[in-house]
């Protein structure tokens, strides 16, 4: 019987440990940055990484990350006014992350290549020369890379 007790206290102890923060600490003065790439124009793929942001923002606090998504090739499609998506939460869904100060990031090279231009996409879409050098960038400036 002891044994069962002790096993089934294990059990529970292990299914809902806490994540330990790594020092320093997320908070406000020291926010972790995390940035996703949507390079897909597959709805699942996109809703994915919106789903990923999402719950990194509620596991640290909208004020204790800072998250950008860069959009390039066909993951332009994401920041489209006009994406013609079946699922159509998804532009919503992008447009509630921008007001929790998701930066969204449109890719230049891609918009060249696809004809598209700045009218064509979301309000406060950020635009930059090249998505992947972003990504580069930002990685090198030590911000978090996650490709769900």
């Amino acid at each position: 019987m002891k044994y069962i007790i002790a096993a089934i206290v294990l059990f529970f102890n292990m299914t809902y440990a806490d994540t330990e923060f790594a020092d320093p600490k997320p908070s406000i003065e020291n926010p972790r940055q995390f940035i996703f790439p949507i390079t897909s124009g597959d709805e699942n793929q996109i809703s994915h990484v919106l789903s990923s942001a999402s719950n990194v923002m509620k596991f640290y606090g909208p004020e204790k990350c800072e998250i950008v998504i860069v959009c390039y090739s066909q993951g332009i499609k994401t920041v489209l006014t006009k994406a013609y998506f079946f699922d159509k939460d998804i532009q919503k869904r992008v447009r509630s992350l921008m007001t929790y100060d998701v930066e969204f990031i449109a890719c230049g090279n891609t918009m060249k290549t696809y004809g598209v231009n700045k009218k064509e996409l979301l309000s406060g879409v950020e635009i930059v020369t090249a998505g992947i050098v972003e990504l580069i960038e930002r990685q090198r400036a030590g911000w978090t890379y996650i490709r769900p």
